[in-house]
Order: C-alpha cells, then sequence, then structure tokens
C-alpha cells in the first residue's frame, strides 16, 4: 500500500480575479504547468485542477441554486455513485454561486487526460445533471456539442497555487489501496492471523523490517 503522507509545493503565487480582468490565461510564475500545455489548468503529480468560471443568466440564479440542490441530493444515488466510478478520475468537485447571484464556479481535481476528463462527463448520468446546472449559465452549448471543450478553455481559469496531498495517486489507486487496507485488517482480526504471529516458524519473516513495517502501518 501506498503512503499517503501529507506533500506540501509551493506551485506559484496567487492570481487575480479572473473577472477583473481580460480572459486571456497565462502561466504564473514559478507554477508548474499543466502535463497537458494545451490546456489549462495546475498540476501536481497525476493530479490537475480544474476551474471555470461563469455568468448567470439573468434571473436564473434561483432555478441553479434548485438544480444544486437536486445535484446534492443526488450524491446518494446509486446510479451517481456509478457514473462517478465509471469516470474514474474525479477526485472532488464543487460548484459556487457568488457576486450577488451573477456569477458561477465550478472547481474540481482529477487526473489523467483533460480531454478524456471532458468527455467521460458527457457519456454518464452525472454529465446529464452537469447540464441542467451549466445551462443557467450564459452561453453553454451542452456538454454533448463539438464545442464545448472550447468554451470551457475560454471560461477556465488556472490557479495560482495548487497543491494535492497524495500527487501521485490516481482516484484508481486511492481505491485500490482502500480495498487492500479493508482486507488486510479482516485479515488482522482473524484468530488465524494471531496464531501464525505466534508460530515459531514465521518468526524469520515476522522479524523482517517489511514486515514490520505492515504491521506498524496496520495499527497506525
Amino acid at each position: 500500500m501506498r503512503a499517503m503522507a501529507p506533500h506540501a509545493r509551493a506551485l506559484g503565487v496567487p492570481c487575480t480575479d479572473p473577472w477583473q480582468e481580460n480572459h486571456t490565461m497565462t502561466a504564473t510564475t514559478g507554477a508548474t504547468r499543466s502535463a497537458h500545455p494545451e490546456r489549462p489548468g495546475r498540476s501536481d503529480g497525476v493530479s490537475h485542477e480544474f476551474t471555470v468560471f461563469t455568468e448567470i443568466k439573468p434571473g436564473h440564479a434561483d432555478a441553479m441554486r434548485e438544480d444544486l440542490a437536486m445535484l446534492a441530493d443526488a450524491t446518494n444515488d446509486e446510479r451517481v455513485h456509478a457514473a462517478l466510478r465509471q469516470i474514474g478520475t474525479l477526485h472532488d468537485a464543487r460548484h459556487v454561486i457568488f457576486d450577488n447571484d451573477t456569477r458561477h464556479m465550478f472547481a474540481s481535481v482529477f487526473d489523467g487526460s483533460w480531454d478524456n476528463y471532458i468527455d467521460d462527463f458527457a457519456q454518464t448520468e452525472v454529465g446529464d445533471r452537469f447540464d441542467k446546472v451549466f445551462s443557467h449559465t450564459e452561453g453553454f452549448p451542452g456538454v454533448k456539442d463539438p464545442g464545448v471543450k472550447d468554451w470551457f478553455v475560454s471560461h477556465q481559469e488556472p490557479a495560482g497555487v495548487f497543491v494535492s496531498s497524495y500527487p501521485d495517486l490516481t482516484v484508481q489507486q486511492v481505491w485500490k489501496d482502500q480495498r487492500v487496507s479493508q482486507a488486510f485488517q479482516e485479515v488482522l482480526d482473524t484468530p488465524e492471523f494471531r496464531a501464525a504471529l505466534d508460530n515459531p516458524a514465521n518468526a524469520e519473516l515476522v522479524a523482517t523490517p517489511a514486515f514490520q513495517k505492515l504491521l506498524d502501518e496496520a495499527s497506525a
């Protein structure tokens, strides 16, 4: 199992509000460039940030808020969880309505290709819900529209700083580590495992640094 130790690395300085300047996206001095230079966004290891700022259509803030509430309720829907497992690259995501109900921010963290990330959303249950929320923003063409990637690029602003606590782990690896950890904990709880530890025939194996490290990690 990989150790998910805290990781902090300075990747740049905060950028100004993109809506107070023009929408030209420029690299922040000292920041790590995206693994996909043709796409905006910062990276830390295998993780990439995705932050989009949009303008809410006049009079649509309440409707967007209702759709976001439905989206929040849907997080317990097995279809949504199945879609997230199908996508398999989304670490986290959030929507924020701000500036007196005139603007909206969507921010997420993903691993893998920027293009695949957008494509995967369009093909799942999550994409349909995503479409409904973004329908309240100016100019959104629809997540399945051929021009949606250009639309996202024109509204995406790279973070001034982006760090991850586990920069070398993909979502799939995190899930695998959880499964392995759970399975190992179940083994630890059995009397058969305790008997194996106490068996003199296994003393040499139990005494190895690797095995002791495994036991230490399991008991932490």
